[in-house]
């Protein structure tokens, strides 16, 4: 898995791309943990268009990224979600963690 930043005007973007899963973990985490101390950041959205596949620690790592951000005030969504992943999220229920588009 690859994952990019873009930020405007208060939202960020982390565009994810490949396969979501445990392996990657380092990555995901590197990726978001800057903006919990960003102060200009307001809302994380997670782009998974590029992701053609999560397994349960990709669910595991959202939770914590939900936690992280939420603690210090910001909103997150997952946007670009489909096929696999969205059944996967879908099953777990993630639509009530997350705003899901």
């Amino acid at each position: 898995m690859q994952a990019s930043i873009t930020k405007d005007a208060g939202k960020a973007v982390v565009k994810l791309s490949g396969r979501f899963d445990f392996n990657t973990h380092r990555e995901f985490r590197n990726a978001y943990e800057p903006l919990v101390g960003d102060a200009e950041t307001l809302a994380v959205v997670v782009d998974f268009s590029g992701v053609d596949y999560l397994d349960s620690s990709a669910l595991g790592m959202l939770l914590m990224l939900r936690d992280k951000l939420g603690g210090a005030g910001k909103e997150v969504a997952l946007t670009g979600v489909r096929g696999n992943v969205k059944q996967v999220l879908d099953i777990a229920n993630f639509g009530k963690l997350f705003p899901i588009s």
